[in-house]
């Protein structure tokens, strides 16, 4: 009775396997025809390649640019029935020095949020290593974080993206030390002077009560005056001062 009852229960888990692999196989014709639509009348894909097995789609081949990398990915992704992307494409553009590179990825994430009211509120930096960018620090919330990882895979000679930038927590306690940290340091006479170029503010992080100061001042005084505002703030539990002196 025992052997019978294993029996049946292998042929019920082989029958359900079949079944599963069938209902997938079954279109992967047609989602090799929808992929082939949406890549052959994108300009840019032209020397991409793709093969499907099980609803699995993998991409190979190759583009200029890592963002265009990651747009024929999100074009098939939206493919119905489409059970998973294998991203291959290699990014096969201009090489860049990774000095150069960097150099102008901080000019550029440095102006990203200008006239944005949580542009003083934020950190970004990045690090480039054979054309590998990683993105670091703290953002106040996830569009800050997304603005600084598509202007880096927009960038000529940039090969992939590591963004391991922080989304700050949303907290009304914190946005009110933020406010009030802004006052402090831009309201001082000897400080003001680094709210007149948006994109070289002193950056006011804040996580959880805990302030940090970034961004790049004038003179040792400037630092340590602006590290006094920072601490005469209430309700602050902690200031850590990373300004760097120019």
């Amino acid at each position: 009775m025992k052997k019978q009852f294993i029996a049946v229960t292998m042929a019920l888990l082989v029958l359900l396997s079949m079944t599963a692999f069938a209902s997938t196989n079954r279109y992967d014709q047609q989602i090799q025809q929808a992929v082939s639509q949406k890549i052959q009348k994108t300009k840019n894909l032209q020397n991409v390649n793709w093969s499907v097995e099980d609803g699995i789609v993998t991409l190979s081949g190759t583009v200029t640019l890592y963002q265009q990398k990651l747009d024929a990915a999100n074009k098939v992704k939206k493919i119905a029935n489409v059970a998973g992307v294998r991203n291959d494409i290699a990014v096969a553009g201009e090489n860049v020095p990774d000095n150069q590179l960097q150099q102008k990825l901080a000019k550029k994430l440095a102006y990203d949020r200008v006239g944005y009211f949580d542009n003083a509120f934020n950190y970004i930096a990045a690090d480039v290593k054979d054309g590998v960018v990683t993105l670091s620090g703290a953002a106040y919330w996830s569009p800050a974080s997304d603005d600084a990882k598509a202007i880096a895979a927009g960038m000529p000679g940039v090969k992939d993206v590591v963004n391991d930038v922080k989304i700050l927590p949303t907290s009304n306690f914190d946005d009110s030390i933020r406010l009030r940290t802004a006052r402090a340091i831009y309201r001082d006479t000897v400080l003001g002077r680094y709210g007149i170029d948006p994109a070289k503010p002193i950056r006011i992080v804040v996580d959880n009560g805990h302030v940090t100061l970034y961004g790049t001042v004038q003179s040792k005084m400037d630092k340590d005056i602006a590290g006094l505002r920072a601490n005469s703030v209430p309700g602050a539990f902690s200031v850590d001062n990373q300004l760097v002196v120019d």
